[in-house]
């Protein structure tokens, strides 16, 4: 779960109202009901149904492949080898390359119906003839992921949509990849084919040697995120990633003095150095300031951890592949294996 400030007010709020159509319902259903829909040429066979954590049932009389996905759920069911055509959400950088969420997507292939927080274009996405929306939401179901809130209504009637719960507070990472698993499935994915069982593979021995790392090297972790007038410490608690690394073994420093809503404590740069960490588990996200950029800060240099070269990058939202999971936790694996106790 994200632990910047306008992450959290996402979480607590579920979407940030804005952009989308206005008054335009009837004009955009007629406009995605039309024959103007392009065909992808993609064989489908059916029927298809599948229940979501909603939990709603969606039905069609075919497997759709008019797909439109929160980018991070779309790269996650790419990975298991579902091709996802359009998308919503962090797509692609200033420059083009793609953000960390879109994963190993084709970003320059893609439909994006929306790059920013708030931004949704309705009547492209209706012009294009969606068949199945699929994003996430966070504790309520009913506050969807990138979709603003000004326009859901609209956005939502165009097409069947699937949303997976990305935290309900008790879920774990394991767990919403399996859900994700279980969704690439009803779409055709084989996840008995070569690709998918050896990223299983990969994602099981990751587990397993960060479990082997946590036992051999107790080291106390912080996970933390840094913007320039606060540096986060984060709950470990309030996050599916977290709560399965607590599970595994992994030792998180638990801030004391929670902001409302309980993902973090907000720290002034004067107080960085409340909570002493052998390994500080740094928000790599774009919007997050990375070490870089953390160098003219005083109390950033001055922490052990830093001064030992002991951050490791931490996807505060999560990826939900096997493959692209694998990844992050071989690295946090890793980092804990060769940290030094500082505290």
């Amino acid at each position: 779960m994200a632990f910047d400030a306008d992450k959290v007010t996402l979480a607590r709020r579920g979407l940030l109202a804005g952009g989308g159509a206005l008054g335009l319902t009837g004009a955009l259903a007629a406009c995605g009901s039309g024959d103007d829909a392009a065909d992808t040429g993609e064989e489908s066979t059916g029927p298809w149904e599948f229940t979501d954590d909603q939990p709603v049932t969606s039905e069609l009389d075919h497997v759709p492949t008019k797909l439109v996905a929160y980018t991070g759920m779309a790269a996650a069911l790419y990975d298991f080898g579902i091709e996802v055509p359009a998308v919503f959400g962090p797509t692609t950088n200033e420059d083009g390359t793609a953000t960390s969420q879109a994963g190993n997507l084709p970003v320059g292939d893609l439909e994006v119906f929306g790059n920013t927080y708030g931004e949704f274009d309705v009547e492209a996405y209706a012009g294009w003839g969606p068949e199945v929306l699929l994003t996430h939401f966070y504790y309520d179901p009913a506050t969807l992921w990138y979709i603003p809130e000004e326009s859901k209504g609209n956005i939502t009637e165009l097409a069947e949509v699937v949303a997976l719960s990305a935290d309900d507070g008790a879920n774990t990472l394991d767990a919403v990849i399996g859900r994700h698993a279980e969704l690439a499935e009803s779409l055709g994915a084989d996840l008995a084919s070569d690709e998918n069982a050896a990223n299983k593979e990969r994602y099981d021995a990751a587990v397993a040697a960060l479990t082997e790392a946590a036992a051999a090297n107790p080291v106390t972790v912080l996970a933390c995120s840094a913007a320039a007038e606060v540096f986060y410490a984060s709950n470990p608690a309030m996050g599916n990633d977290m709560r399965f690394f607590t599970e595994l073994g992994v030792n998180f420093v638990q801030p004391d003095n929670l902001d409302e809503g309980g993902y973090f404590e907000s720290l002034s740069w004067e107080n960085a150095d409340k909570y002493p960490a052998d390994l500080l588990f740094l928000d790599s996200r774009i919007q997050a300031l990375q070490p870089d950029a953390l160098t003219e800060f005083p109390t950033w240099t001055a922490l052990p951890a830093v001064q030992e070269g002991q951050v490791t990058g931490w996807e505060a939202e999560p990826m939900y592949s096997y493959g692209l999971a694998a990844v992050s936790i071989e690295a946090l694996a890793e980092a804990i294996k060769n940290a030094k106790k500082l505290v």
